[in-house]
């Protein structure tokens, strides 16, 4: 029998300028697919002949191929690509099985049964980005070092620009949400997240996170429970945020888990934020050690206890960014404001520096002077 494709395995789409194909000549299939392409918000290419198809065989990001030109097509003998399914209304023959691995189908897919996994798998057709998202992983290198506000000031600073998101992978900690402001908002917590096993879609998870703009936030619920972190659930978030997002930062703990050191391997720049302190910077030389593999860390200074070389030098990382402590910064917290009450301060100049974002500083400054 034909069945439901196992959601969380399904490889994302690569970013493409052609939509996806169609290779049906039966009407009632088409009448089945062509509402779940509208609401993906793709308009798809219809091959109803074999030939045609193999016109953009090889380009097309996703196919889908009727039973009634399966056979005949894998005839044809064209290249094997991936995400190619054969799509059926009805009970699939075991015939239907053999023409699909002849075909270099990767399933045979129950459209009945998996509209809403077409849908996501559709939709992400949209979203890809020419450069995918860069994700920065923020940790502390010791308590207080203020790596939760970095991730907050980031995210904030980020979304100026375009959809941001930030991760809060610590179920101890204050909770981003609340941080942000934006703890009273509906939306998905990790709560929800970790109850499904489906593949995650990066429009699913941009529309159903709290945000405020273009910032999304998945944290935690605060009601009293001891909270986990599930890698299915965490692998899922990252990646559906990654693709549809331009920015993402991951709050991490400190705590030495193995799943918190794969999500760090997994972010394109890993930030260790200390203070400028002799604990700070002990702190920081063994985050330093535990993440030696990292291809880029570097450190956030706070505070001017120590010069930026000297931290460097006792460290072996880069300082990216020192700063002082920012005045006013519990105040717009407890306001909901989040730690970016304004594009002014050092924490501006820390984070837009750090993005490679300098000019908006500048002519906030210049503007407010």
């Amino acid at each position: 029998m034909s069945r439901t494709p196992p959601l969380s395995r399904t490889t994302p789409a690569p970013t493409v300028d052609v939509p996806p194909l169609l290779v049906t000549a039966d009407e009632a299939l088409l009448a089945e697919l062509l509402p779940l392409t509208a609401a993906a918000d793709v308009t798809p290419t219809i091959a109803r002949d074999p030939l045609a198809a193999l016109t953009t065989w090889g380009r097309a990001p996703v196919v889908l191929v009727g039973p009634d030109l399966a056979e005949v097509l894998a005839g044809l003998g064209p290249e094997k690509r991936p995400r190619t399914y054969v799509v059926t209304l009805r009970h699939a023959p075991h015939e239907l099985y053999r023409t699909a691995l002849t075909l270099g189908a990767e399933q045979v897919i129950d459209v009945h049964g998996s509209a809403g996994w077409l849908v996501e798998l559709l939709a992400d057709l949209t979203e890809h980005r020419t450069d995918r998202g860069r994700v920065i992983g923020v940790i502390g290198g010791s308590g207080g070092a203020g790596a939760t506000t970095l991730a907050c000031a980031l995210g904030q600073w980020a979304a100026r620009s375009g959809p941001s998101v930030v991760i809060d992978c610590d179920p101890q900690g204050p909770g981003l949400d609340r941080i942000l402001g934006v703890e009273r908002q509906d939306g998905f917590r990790w709560d929800a997240l970790c109850q499904t096993t489906g593949r995650l879609s990066a429009r699913a998870l941009r529309e159903a996170l709290p945000r405020r703009g273009d910032l999304g936030v998945l944290s935690w619920y605060v009601d009293g429970r001891v909270q986990t972190l599930q890698a299915f659930a965490v692998r899922e978030a990252l990646s559906a945020a990654r693709r549809g997002h331009r920015i993402v930062v991951v709050d991490l703990p400190r705590s030495t888990d193995p799943l918190i050191d794969e999500v760090a391997s997994r972010c394109d720049e890993l930030l260790v934020a200390t203070s400028a302190s002799v604990v700070g910077v002990a702190g920081a030389a063994r985050m330093r050690a535990r993440f030696s593999d990292h291809a880029s860390p570097g450190v956030v200074l706070r505070g001017e206890g120590f010069a930026a070389a000297d931290v460097q030098r006792a460290v072996g990382l880069p300082v990216v960014a020192q700063m002082r402590d920012q005045r006013g910064l519990g105040e717009a917290v407890d306001l909901g404001l989040g730690p970016m009450r304004s594009a002014r301060g050092p924490l501006a100049r820390a984070v837009a520096r750090i993005l490679g974002d300098d000019a908006p500083v500048a002519s906030a400054e210049a503007a407010a002077s």
